[in-house]
């Protein structure tokens, strides 16, 4: 019930605009089932007592009330359409806002097709039972009601015999519901993998045509189209399988109709007219019976769709916001890890990430994280955002725990610029601006500068007012990554977070950015996160991370020393280069002595 409950705070607050409806459709329920009438006065009073000047004022009733009956009708639709679309913009902006006060792990574990899938199918499962089963169910058993009841006024023994095929169609809609519920969720879940499949796929269309796949992923689409296929094909077999029954019954009343309604008439029971009149209400009762089949299905897939987006929006939000954050006009950069122990599975069935790190760097200095792929180097940068919490120790910033500053304050203060680099299909301006909208151009292009990409920027066309792809397709490697950081230094950062941004770079230009970036912004907290060791040699303390333990920490010349993991890391990259130079070196004298 629980679900029932959550969704009625949507549809609760439009309540006098259902209600409204309701009423109306009432009104249109009393008109439809007048007409019947009419045309047994036309039988009676027209055809038997053979009196063709009652016809004129019979028909003109008959078109005026089919004419009220349409006009009221379309107003309750158009009520009943606004109201749904109204929820369901309710429901989409909770939806999406609940998405995004998500941590990272709930991404790590839920697919973007499944999440999409909540958005779109599940959400318009909802409209529509809103739009139109709401007030079509209404109709439906309220038409079926009266029309009963006004054949009792006629011929209570009639109307007896017709309702006695009601429990047979009861008992055969309860069989149909038990069946057809779990074959909707079924649906429900395998369109998400169906989703998901496609989005991965379109994502990543340059890798698979790197590799040739294209044909793997068809069929690996194939698969999941055809399960998707399979579990529509279950669900309509399931439908199918009842819904001759209910047609057979459905119909059934109108042999009663026809052969009871005779003999009653040839016995002198009912009038002829009146059994015009019940013929005329039979619709009334048969489409009821034969609607039910369909309504069960809508319900069906509306129960299965509220349980999705049930279970979405009551996902566990990890990172929580403090009830009392500590206030600070904007955090100054000193930062501190003391014992911090971290694992992406808070229960620790995954290997640790982040073993007993402990660190401390002033305001406006810089640590440099070197060590092996999966080493924990960009989890150290995580914990600091406090997109995931740590499960041992502390990570400060300022003095002040990460869990008890306010998120914005936070984040608002640290800048990433990442290896794998996102740019939304805009401007340059408009990416480089991300962070803070109301930036001036001039601070836009000091960042552009320091990230040497104000130079490739204007040799565009329409330089900083160039839309970028979707991911920044159309520019290179290292173009995207210079935008990332300019991006990250507009924001006016007091800690900047560098992971392998100036890996697809020169190192030439590496060198002239990390010159500017000293020079213009000297006062921000740096963290490189690199495998090069030019990236990091510079800094006032560089940790070597192995496994997620600290194995070394000190400046270059204090690691070089040591002779060791760094030493080594050292000789593989430059002592190849000097090998180089040296045969170069060797090369051009003997050309000279030549």
């Amino acid at each position: 019930m629980k679900p029932f409950k959550w969704i009625w705070q949507y549809i609760g607050a439009y309540k006098w605009r259902f209600i409204i409806g309701l009423l109306m459709n009432a009104m249109t329920i009393g008109l439809m089932l007048s007409t019947p009438y009419i045309m047994g006065l036309i039988a009676r009073d027209v055809i038997e007592a053979n009196n063709p000047d009652a016809l004129p004022f019979l028909l003109i009733l008959m078109v005026g009330t089919t004419i009220v009956k349409h006009i009221i009708r379309y107003s309750y639709l158009m009520i009943f359409e606004s109201t749904s679309q109204q929820i369901l913009l309710r429901l989409r902006n909770d939806i999406y806002r609940r998405v995004q006060e998500q941590s990272f792990r709930f991404f790590d574990t839920n697919k973007v097709g499944d999440v999409m899938s909540r958005m779109t199918g599940d959400l318009d499962a909802i409209r529509h039972m809103c739009a139109n089963v709401f007030y079509a169910m209404f109709e439906n058993i309220l038409t079926f009601i009266v029309a009963i009841g006004l054949i009792f006024s006629i011929s209570w023994e009639l109307a007896l015999m017709l309702l006695v095929v009601a429990p047979f169609v009861a008992r055969l809609t309860l069989k149909q519901s038990k069946h057809i519920k779990p074959t909707f969720a079924a649906i429900r879940e395998q369109f998400s993998k169906l989703n998901s499949v496609c989005q991965e796929n379109i994502s990543g269309n340059r890798i698979v045509k790197a590799f040739t796949r294209e044909e793997f992923e068809i069929e690996k689409f194939q698969v999941e189209n055809q399960a998707f296929y399979d579990r529509n094909v279950e669900s309509s077999n399931v439908w199918l399988r009842f819904l001759p029954q209910q047609d057979f019954l459905a119909n059934f009343l109108c042999v009663i109709v026809v052969l009871v309604g005779g003999v009653f008439v040839i016995m002198g029971r009912i009038e002829l007219y009146e059994l015009i009149i019940i013929n005329g209400y039979l619709w009334a009762v048969n489409n009821p019976m034969r609607m039910l089949g369909w309504y069960v299905n809508d319900i069906q897939r509306f129960v299965a769709s509220l349980d999705k987006i049930y279970a979405l929006m009551r996902e566990k939000i990890d990172i929580k916001k403090p009830e009392e954050p500590v206030i600070v006009g904007k955090i100054k950069g000193e930062v501190e890890f003391k014992n911090v122990t971290f694992s992406y599975d808070k229960f620790r069935k995954m290997p640790i990430a982040i073993n007993d790190l402990s660190f401390r760097i002033h305001a406006g200095g810089t640590v440099g994280i070197v060590g092996p792929t999966g080493a924990g180097k960009t989890t150290v940068a995580n914990l600091l955002c406090r997109f995931y919490d740590v499960l041992e120790g502390e990570v400060l910033v300022d003095g002040v725990d990460v869990r008890k500053h306010s998120l914005s304050t936070l984040r608002g203060g640290i800048a990433s610029a990442m290896q794998d680099v996102f740019l939304f299909s805009d401007t340059i301006e408009g990416n480089l601006a991300y962070g803070v909208p109301d930036a001036p151009m001039e601070d836009l292009i000091k960042a552009a500068i320091t990230a040497d990409a104000d130079g490739f920027i204007n040799q565009t066309e329409d330089g900083y007012d160039t839309i970028v792809g979707e991911r920044g397709v159309g520019l290179s490697g290292g173009q995207r990554q210079r935008l990332s950081l300019a991006r990250a230094l507009a924001a006016n950062p007091s800690i900047l977070i560098l992971d392998d941004t100036t890996s697809a770079v020169d190192m030439e230009t590496e060198h002239a950015i990390q010159t500017a970036l000293a020079q213009d912004y000297p006062d921000i907290t740096k963290f490189v996160i690199a495998h090069r060791i030019s990236s990091v040699k510079d800094a006032d303390i560089i940790l070597v991370l192995v496994d997620g333990k600290l194995i070394e920490s000190g400046t270059h010349a204090e690691l070089l020393a040591k002779k060791g993991y760094y030493n080594d890391l050292f000789n593989i990259q430059y002592g190849e280069f000097e090998a180089k130079q040296a045969a170069l070196g060797k090369e051009a004298a003997i050309h000279g002595a030549e």
